[in-house]
């Protein structure tokens, strides 16, 4: 967190959000029950929601920088992902064109350090000491964004992503009867919250309650996914459908 961030919280200027109190915590070592009652407060005061266009104010490589310090900070994280790959698994090709259009404003004015800041978070997915479970449907791994040739090279790069000890990935098929309705995009860290995608923004929630419904949602997904060989095989296929069309 920069000098400067930290001098606009201590002079009322800026709100720090539940997480950067957490981080300023436990870097002074607070003893529990004093964090216990200063994260109710920040709870208090912030709505834990953020809009895709503040974000876009500010640069969208900040959240890039936000979403790195989340996952520095944990060890299991689990990703359900109905509509679209999450960026930890993109290519650069299709980071650009799924960051360009939230840039409404001017598109050209930070979308170049958005995609370079997340592929570098994509390092992280060789720490060997975190696990990382990517839970997608079928449509989410099928829905064209970008060109046949993209799409062929994202579908490709999952499939190697998979291969790595550490990850899991599975694929809710077509066809399968699932007693549930994939309804947005949601990432568990840990069993210590829960972040919900809208096409707003982005809702975060502590609530041990929601963040046990979320783990229980998102063992009933995977419960009927494609995973280990049979994802990857899937993913391959899918890679060499856009190859042809392509073609």
């Amino acid at each position: 967190m920069s000098q400067t961030k930290i001098s606009r919280i201590e002079t009322g200027r800026a709100l720090p959000s539940v997480l950067d109190v957490e981080r300023i915590l436990k870097a002074l070592a607070v003893p529990d029950e004093v964090s216990d009652e200063l994260l109710v407060l920040a709870r208090r005061a912030n709505v834990d929601y953020a809009s895709w266009r503040a974000y876009a104010r500010v640069g969208l490589y900040h959240k890039q920088t936000e979403l790195k310090a989340l996952e520095s900070s944990s060890r299991v994280m689990r990703h359900f992902l109905p509509a679209i790959p999450t960026g930890l698994l993109h290519v650069r090709e299709y980071a650009v064109e799924t960051l360009t259009p939230t840039v409404a404003s001017d598109p050209a004015r930070d979308v170049v350090r958005a995609v370079q800041a997340r592929i570098d978070r994509q390092a992280i997915l060789d720490d060997t000491s975190r696990s990382f479970w990517f839970l997608l449907t079928e449509q989410a791994v099928k829905w064209q964004r970008v060109s046949p040739g993209a799409m062929a090279a994202q579908c490709a790069h999952m499939a190697e992503v998979n291969r790595k000890p550490n990850i899991e990935i599975g694929i809710v098929p077509q066809g399968v009867q699932v007693p549930g309705t994939p309804m947005n995009i949601f990432v568990v860290y840990d069993d210590r919250l829960v972040t919900v995608e809208l096409f707003s923004g982005e809702v975060v929630l502590r609530d041990p309650r929601d963040i046990t419904q979320h783990l229980h949602l998102f063992d009933l997904f995977w419960s009927h996914a494609l995973t280990g060989d049979a994802a990857s095989a899937f993913l391959n296929e899918t890679s060499e459908a856009f190859m042809r069309q392509r073609n």
